[in-house]
């Protein structure tokens, strides 16, 4: 991933000093259970792990001739060690090393991302909770509807982002395996209890069954549950773009004091954090596919997912980090502008009060049918010759058959439509 979008804490998890130091913490853990069976002496497993360390610039100076990571590694290695490298990596083949490292890289990737998704809860909730009683106009496809509160429309996002949360620590669990079961997994070369103890060492789960790698449906499962989450930010930037148009005009990011918006118009303001998530939620779930695809290898194993695997998990997993944390911060800085809610919710004079009228007429013995077109009807003539809605009904000789002036101001004058709103945030936020 490019600097632009990188963070530092997930962005050191995928180097190769990282890597390398896990790669060394799993060989001295096999070494080390296999001197308990009493497989390799002691003493050299003393060696291993008292000398061995790594140099990431000689190992890719030794790949360039073996044109095997793993081989350049073992070898750098072992220079270090000496006489009981011999005992390193001994009876385990590449991929037992390689993919319950990457295992763990992807736990540590998973870790920080749990974390991004707790701290963006607490600020939405925050957020959702000062503007509890803020009304705005809720809309069905772009069209006005009926009045919620921004606090609702915030509180719909915590619980999508919640369900996420909890998708996020199932895809964790999914992928945090460890299999050191040897060539194609029967383990001719290696004892089965090494994989358990380096398991249990490592805080995985050993692999129930492998070939020669960890199946990838497992990764698969992670990759789509990050593609889910990508959705809900891009979701929610798309969103705060909507209700930042000048027309509409009921929220803006946060604008610096030296920010300028446009090269050539002075005046421009633009939701460009919220546009930059949209764009990275699209890069993110890009990767989902490819993913997808890695499940299908050639028996036992084939290395065609190990290219696009070192291409997605760190980009994937450093974007969503980047896309979370700035989404946190539009939301925490976001300016609400109530006045411009309320001004946008009265500009239809009382449309929204459509179907409450539809059902008082209901009430009064009218089939749904008519009192469906005499609403209507009503409406549409308030709309197109801009008037109020409530004056449209009274001169409307159908409609006076049924409601009087003042039922209909009662009508009007009631704000029944958020009477549940208190409800809904117990149950959203558990107090």
């Amino acid at each position: 991933m490019i600097p632009r979008y990188t963070r530092k804490n997930i962005s050191n998890i995928w180097t190769d000093e990282n890597k390398f130091k896990i790669w060394t913490e799993i060989e001295c853990l096999i070494a080390q259970k296999l001197s308990l069976n009493g497989t390799i002496p002691k003493n050299s497993y003393q060696e291993i792990k008292k000398r061995a360390k790594f140099n990431v610039k000689e190992i890719n100076k030794i790949e360039k001739e073996t044109k095997h990571d793993v081989l350049a590694y073992i070898q750098n290695v072992s220079k270090y060690i000496g006489k009981s490298s011999k005992y390193f990596h001994y009876g385990v083949t590449s991929s037992d090393i390689i993919d319950t490292a990457f295992s763990i890289q992807l736990k540590q990737s998973c870790e920080i991302i749990i974390k991004e998704i707790n701290i963006l809860l607490k600020v939405i909730k925050n957020k959702s909770l000062k503007h509890k009683k803020t009304i705005m106009i809720g809309r069905s496809h772009g069209i006005h509807a009926e009045p919620i509160t921004f606090g609702l429309k915030l509180a719909t996002f915590y619980t999508e982002f919640q369900r996420h949360l909890k998708r996020l620590k199932n895809a964790r669990d999914e992928i945090s395996i460890c299999a050191i079961s040897g060539p194609v997994g029967t383990y001719n070369t290696i004892n089965p209890n090494v994989e358990k103890y380096v398991a249990k060492k490592l805080k995985l789960k050993p692999e129930s069954i492998s070939t020669q790698i960890i199946p990838r449906d497992r990764h698969a499962m992670f990759f789509s549950t990050i593609g889910l989450l990508a959705s809900s930010i891009e979701h929610m930037a798309t969103e705060i773009r909507h209700l930042q148009r000048t027309e509409v005009s009921e929220v803006e990011e946060f604008f610096q004091k030296k920010q300028k918006g446009s090269s050539s118009m002075p005046h421009k303001r633009n939701p460009i954090l919220s546009e930059n998530l949209t764009g990275i939620a699209r890069y993110i779930r890009s990767a989902v596919v490819p993913a997808m695809e890695n499940i299908t290898l050639w028996h036992e194993r084939d290395i065609s997912h190990s290219s696009v695997e070192r291409i997605i998990a760190p980009d994937v997993t450093i974007a969503t980090d980047f896309a979370l944390s700035r989404l946190t911060n539009v939301i925490k800085n976001l300016i609400v502008y109530p006045n411009n809610m309320k001004k946008n919710l009265e500009k239809l004079e009382g449309i929204h009060k459509s179907q409450k009228i539809l059902l008082s007429l209901i009430k009064k013995n009218v089939s749904r049918n008519e009192a469906y077109l005499i609403v209507q009807s009503a409406s549409k003539k308030a709309i197109f010759h801009d008037m109020k809605f409530e004056k449209v009904l009274n001169e409307n000789k159908k409609f006076k058959k049924y409601i009087s002036k003042n039922e209909l101001k009662k009508i009007f004058s009631t704000k029944e439509e958020l009477k549940h709103i208190d409800k809904i945030f117990k149950v959203v936020f558990k107090n």
